[in-house]
């Protein structure tokens, strides 16, 4: 067997092992690991891998973006932000036709700007508007479905753990891309309230709504998620601006919402010790992704497997929109298998090449980040596709007496709707790369 042939059996082999519950990150080190030994007929290259990669990947600079922005979510619980979002936004649009799930989505967008995280934000979220939303008279499959989709803005909207990744394996600007990933971002929580209000119009009866909230309610709600505002403001304009590096942004970031849960006092040693627990097994989760794809991915550069699809690609003579397509259609179908730090950290270093061969009129940096924007909605997407969506096993969890079919039928809508704004962004780049041109 050929390496090249090696470096394509390595696949169904991976998904196998992930298909067994192997964890990710394990997967993908012994697939590389394995490969590597077979490929080079001794195991000296694995443990020189060994040796020398956790260093040269765990002490890039950029990574430690990850546990600010993972910390940064974990004080922000617990100083309450997320419970201050949902009520505020409730009280705007609580006693309007489908309004209840229009303000989970809006206090999930909210959330996900000092967040980063997607399963962190459908948690956080679900445990604050989940019995809000079942008291108001929600079906178990919408308010599932609704707070599931809801869930995924925490990687869409700025700041985002994938973006980052994305960023460090391609070599892109951080803050271009949160810059471009705003349009997109709230475009998608527009269109989570479009179908919230479509669905309903077709169902009526699935939802319910809470009386009418005076102003003087309405104005003390809204007062009280200002530290979520001032935060979300200091860290991203900042970073637009240049006044401080992503790193350093999210660094202030997880000081300022530490601060805030101090001063409301919920933040005691215990929940210091535990938030810091919380952000320490995260990283390491992360982390050791990052090393599984890191030994697989060099697996297949001795392969030459991301060499040749790229040539193939070329050879076949397919417009690269019709590329574009087939890439995100890989990517739709791993979701439903996958999560999504495992398919960037796996697809980018294969992926990337080809659609930097292509020619779609844009500049290479353009085009690099045009891509990641729409990677990152895609992956979004197989968070919550059956049958393995991350985020709707979340909600199944927080709501064990609505069967999992239940979402399945309703989250389907929401689906649709990112798919439509796949196609959107697809057809018209200048939606994402709009900022990045205007700040130029």
């Amino acid at each position: 067997m050929t390496n090249l042939e090696l470096g394509f059996w390595s696949f169904p082999v991976l998904l196998l092992l992930i298909l067994a519950r192997a964890p990710i990150g394990l997967a993908m080190l012994l697939c590389g690991g394995g490969g590597l030994w077979l490929a080079t007929g001794s195991p000296n290259m694995i443990l020189a891998k060994l040796k020398t990669e956790p260093f040269s990947a765990f002490s890039t600079y950029s990574l430690s973006i990850i546990p600010m922005f993972l910390l940064m979510g974990q004080f922000a619980t617990l100083g309450g932000m997320s419970t201050a979002l949902f009520r505020a936004a409730e009280s705007l649009l609580g006693h309007r036709r489908g309004g209840l799930g229009m303000a989970a989505v809006g206090a999930c967008a909210g959330f996900g700007a000092i967040c980063g995280s997607s399963l962190a934000t459908a948690a956080t979220m679900g445990q604050v508007a989940l019995p809000e939303l079942r008291r108001a008279g929600w079906s178990g499959g919408l308010a599932t479905a609704t707070l599931a989709a809801g869930g995924t803005l925490g990687i869409l909207i700025p700041p985002s753990v994938v973006l980052v990744l994305y960023a460090v394996l391609t070599e892109q600007n951080v803050a271009k891309l949160f810059m471009a990933a705003f349009v997109p971002g709230v475009l998608a929580t527009l269109g989570y309230m479009l179908v919230i209000r479509l669905y309903l119009a077709c169902h009526p009866a699935e939802a319910g709504t809470i009386p009418r909230i005076g102003w003087r309610l309405r104005l003390r709600a809204l007062l009280a998620v200002w530290p979520v505002l001032a935060i979300f403001l200091l860290v991203v304009f900042g970073i637009y601006d240049g006044w401080f590096t992503p790193t350093e942004g999210a660094a202030i970031g997880a000081a300022g919402t530490g601060l805030v849960a101090l001063a409301s006092g919920r933040l005691g040693w215990s929940g210091l010790k535990a938030a810091i627990m919380a952000t320490a097994s995260g990283t390491a989760m992360v982390f050791f992704i990052v090393l599984g794809a890191a030994i697989f991915n060099s697996f297949l550069a001795l392969t030459q497997v991301p060499q040749t699809l790229s040539a193939w690609v070329i050879a076949a003579g397919l417009p690269p929109y019709g590329v574009l397509a087939l890439i995100l259609l890989v990517y739709l179908l791993l979701g439903m298998v996958m999560d999504s730090l495992s398919m960037i950290l796996l697809t980018i270093p294969i992926f990337f090449p080809v659609m930097a061969s292509l020619d779609f009129g844009l500049a290479p940096e353009e085009m690099a980040i045009w891509f990641g924007v729409l990677v990152l909605i895609v992956v979004e997407i197989g968070l919550i596709t059956p049958p393995v969506g991350m985020n709707l096993f979340v909600l199944a969890g927080l709501d064990p007496d609505t069967p999992v079919t239940a979402t399945y039928r309703r989250v389907i809508w929401f689906v649709a709707a990112d798919l439509a704004r796949v196609c959107l962004l697809a057809a018209f780049p200048a939606i994402v790369l709009f900022a990045i041109r205007e700040s130029a």
